[in-house]
């Protein structure tokens, strides 16, 4: 089977720690592993691995997979247009490559799942279904009633009692209210819609043509004018945008389900699953002390219980707090009612519209050659932590509007400043004037880490003029 890992996501709802920039599947939350590299170690035995993401993120996913034994095809998305135009740039990949019967394991790169056993003896039964022409849906079942997952209803047999591997699929529901999800989950009928599917490449292309001509016209015209940009698979911009943004499920498997001789299916996982989509998830899945609290970093607590704090560089002290989410970073704090979590990406959207790039980004940023933490900053100078990865180098470039300090503290740098190239050492600095064209390098093995001060009247990531570039942004 071919996994094609589905890479997108605003970074709303686990804000402050996920942003646009950095969204949840790039982060370590269930372990010392991101949950896209979780997601791809389910599947060490594949051949290829397929990953779907925007330009954005793309140098985030090549790092976070660097030395993963299978071979990793990066498809970018000029834009976003949800699961079923993704699933037709996989598939359209498959049948380029000769495998036009190829059976894709479509999911989501930032889910949780704990019984990888069973969940791959799922896989299996799905693989036998989709060469058989079935599209086959993952379907949870359902441990209480949610507001925040779509349904699945099922039918015949109730759907809870596991006692068939497959059933055919009656409807799709949207994420009901209280009231209604409590009806569906007593019914036993219905199951979580975990977003996993399974599918041969051609019988998708196939109904995609059939019910969304339109969709696979488009997507047909993107991935043919398609180039390649180093690791990179960029997906035509203009013919891509005019694809309707849509799910699979609605593009597919509804009016798949509405046939009489229905070809749509779902498989129950009966495991323990979670799309981590809220603070309150998360707190479900850590590890918990006597009194219900998920603590990390430097936390102390008195009289506090059934919350989560975290802290990444200072001290937090909790007093007589019950059922809080506090979550500090270095550039944000969050307080929340536990209760209350689902209604963080309010405080997202004010964020968007004050034009604030607490949403965006962190204030450790990556960059394929390293990352830069804004440490410092007032009127007409900001200080930033450079780190250079090994063997790394920054474009040749110029700024029109700062002059640039640097003082290495880690390491050694190999600079290029005008006709000049040289190199500083621990505790020696250089001068980069205003508009003289530069470069850094890492010639060593071990990491560079220095300071740079930059000062001038414009400080912006924007004033960068690059003239060589090994990343494809010159």
């Amino acid at each position: 089977m071919l996994p094609v890992i589905l890479c997108g996501g605003s970074g709303s709802r686990l804000w402050p720690l996920s942003r646009t920039q950095y969204p949840k599947q790039f982060i370590s939350l269930a372990d010392s592993f991101s949950l896209l590299q979780n997601t791809v170690s389910r599947f060490r035995a594949a051949d290829s691995i397929y990953v779907i993401c925007n330009q954005d993120h793309r140098f985030l996913v090549a790092e976070q997979l660097r030395g993963n034994q299978s071979k990793v095809e990066i498809l970018l998305e000029p834009c976003g247009r949800n699961t079923a135009p993704a699933i037709a740039l996989a598939a359209l990949s498959a049948l380029k490559n000769g495998k036009p019967d190829e059976v894709l394991l479509v999911l989501p790169s930032d889910h949780h799942v704990d019984n990888i056993p069973l969940f791959q003896e799922k896989v299996a039964e799905a693989e036998v279904l989709a060469r058989q022409g079935s599209i086959v849906a993952f379907g949870v079942v359902p441990r209480s009633a949610e507001t925040g997952y779509g349904y699945i209803k099922v039918k015949g047999a109730p759907a809870n009692a596991c006692d068939k591997s497959a059933f055919e699929i009656a409807k799709f529901v949207e994420k009901p209210e209280l009231s209604l999800a409590e009806e569906y989950v007593s019914s036993g009928q219905y199951l979580w819609n975990s977003g996993i599917y399974a599918c041969r490449a051609d019988r998708y292309l196939e109904l995609l043509k059939e019910f969304c001509p339109d969709i696979y016209s488009s997507c047909l015209a993107a991935f043919e004018d398609a180039s390649s940009d180093m690791d990179f698979i960029r997906i035509a911009e203009e013919p891509f945008a005019e694809c309707p943004d849509i799910s699979i499920d609605y593009a597919i498997m509804e009016p798949l389900c509405n046939q009489t001789d229905s070809s749509a299916v779902v498989i129950p996982l009966d495991l323990e699953w979670s799309d981590l989509g809220s603070w309150s998830a998360l707190w479900d899945l850590k590890e918990k002390d006597h009194n219900a609290n998920v603590v990390e970093g430097d936390v102390l607590l008195s009289n506090t219980r059934n919350s989560m704090i975290l802290s990444q560089d200072r001290l937090i002290a909790a007093v007589g707090v019950d059922g809080l989410v506090i979550v500090d970073i270095p550039d944000a704090l969050l307080v929340a009612d536990k209760d209350q979590v689902q209604n963080v990406k309010g405080i997202v959207d004010q964020l968007k519209s004050a034009n604030r790039d607490e949403y965006i980004k962190h204030r450790e940023v990556y960059r394929p050659w390293g990352k830069y933490d804004l440490i410092g900053q007032g009127e007409g100078f900001q200080v930033k932590q450079i780190t250079v990865n090994a063997g790394a180098k920054l474009s040749l470039q110029k700024h029109e509007h700062r002059a640039e300090h640097w003082v290495v503290v880690k390491g050694e740098a190999t600079i290029q400043r005008g006709d000049q190239q040289y190199v500083i050492s621990k505790n020696e600095s250089t001068y980069i004037p205003l508009g003289e064209i530069h470069s850094l390098s890492n010639l060593q093995d071990e990491e560079l880490v220095m300071i740079e001060v930059q000062s001038g009247d414009y400080l912006g990531e924007d004033d960068i003029v690059r003239f060589e570039d090994l990343y494809g942004r010159a």
